[in-house]
């Protein structure tokens, strides 16, 4: 079962804020600004909009297939961090 799924990808693209990152806490995915997270936190930051952005095609729509693609690779992350 994954921990990272679409639709903590599609939050972290669709945040509003130009600082989002995910963070896992507890088995939830969570989209914060980065300004929020503390120093107990930082350990479990999986990635930054910024980031993550930067390895998405260039201009058009993101498909599911590219969601579960990005959501595959954030999950791997996860698991790195040890969750």
């Amino acid at each position: 079962m994954p921990l990272i799924d679409r639709e903590c990808v599609r939050k972290l693209l669709d945040s509003s804020d130009p600082d989002a990152t995910l963070v896992f806490v507890r088995g939830d995915c969570l989209v914060m600004p980065e300004r929020e997270i503390d120093d107990a936190h930082r350990g479990l930051v999986v990635m930054s909009r910024k980031d993550l952005t930067r390895v998405l095609p260039e201009g058009g729509t993101i498909t599911e297939q590219q969601l579960d693609m990005l959501a595959d690779r954030l999950d791997n992350i996860v698991r790195d961090l040890g969750a």
